[in-house]
Order: structure tokens, then sequence, then C-alpha cells
């Protein structure tokens, strides 16, 4: 395993480990509202928004992850049918097009973070732009990701999921 793959994977778990523990603080916030809400009668007003924005950084962290452990949405049975010397070409042209979209995506993000950042989010308090920080980080990744794959691709080589 090269560098490289190494960085690719060490990203690759923290990524998962971030977003277990964000999906765990989603938890703690909803059990909280519920609490507020029917023990104390005094529902907490930020539990919510902050519910949905660990939302956001957990699935994009989780889309990242899925990109590099070949999870997403691709052409499998098309691919297996094809002729050995065209399904690299494919399978490299669908990572390409993942790249690209990630780039994409991150571009968008950052766009949108930076208009939105001196907007304040009523109930937390913090700028409107932390919504679109995980598009970026997500799309970084993803980008990071797909040249792993099309390098391995070239190599004759597998990407090991994260979780192995």
């Amino acid at each position: 395993m090269d560098g490289f793959t190494r960085v690719c994977a060490w990203l690759s778990r923290l990524s998962l480990v971030v977003a277990v523990l964000l999906l765990l603080a989603v938890i703690a916030c909803v059990q909280w509202q519920v609490i507020g809400r029917y023990v104390f009668n005094d529902t907490p007003t930020w539990a919510e928004a902050l519910a949905m924005l660990l939302v956001l950084y957990m699935t994009s962290l989780a889309v990242a992850v899925g990109v590099r452990d070949a999870g997403h949405i691709g052409l499998e049975s098309l691919i297996v049918l094809l002729p050995e010397r065209f399904r690299l070409k494919l399978e490299v042209l669908i990572h390409l097009l993942v790249g690209v979209f990630g780039f994409l995506m991150a571009k968008a993000g950052w766009l949108w973070a930076t208009m939105k950042w001196n907007e304040k989010k009523p109930m937390l308090g913090v700028p409107e732009g932390a919504d679109y920080v995980p598009l970026v980080v997500a799309g970084a990744l993803i980008v990071l990701f797909c040249a792993e794959h099309i390098v391995a691709l070239l190599r004759g080589i597998e990407v090991e999921p994260a979780w192995n």
C-alpha cells in the first residue's frame, strides 16, 4: 500500500468515525428535544436546528466514504458484460465523472458558503454558510477518492474499503 492509498484510507476511516459520532449527536439532540417537550414541557428551540445541521455533515461524510468504498451507484451490470478492454475504460470514465461531480459539488458549496457566511441561523447563532461547508468537504474527498480509484485501476489493483 503506497502513501496516497494510506492517506485516503485514513481519511475515509476518519470520515466514517466522525459520521458515526455525528449520528450519535443527532440522536442525543432529538432525545433532548423529546425529553424537553414531554418531560419538562419546555421544548429546546436549538435542538432541531442543530440536529438538521449535524445531519448535513454526517451525510456528506458518509457519501464520500461510500464513493471510496465503491458504494455509489454504478453501471455494474453493464460493466461485467463488457470485454476486459472496454471494462477498464468504462470504470475509469465512471470514476472520472463522479470526480467531476465532486469537484462541482465542492465549488458550488464554496460559493454558497462564502455568500451566506455573514447571515446567522436564528436558532443557533452560527453562520448560514455552515450548511454548505459539508458540500465542500465531501466534494474534495470525492475528488481525492476518485483519483485513488483511477490510479488503482490503471495499476491493476483494487481499493480496499475503509472498514476492512
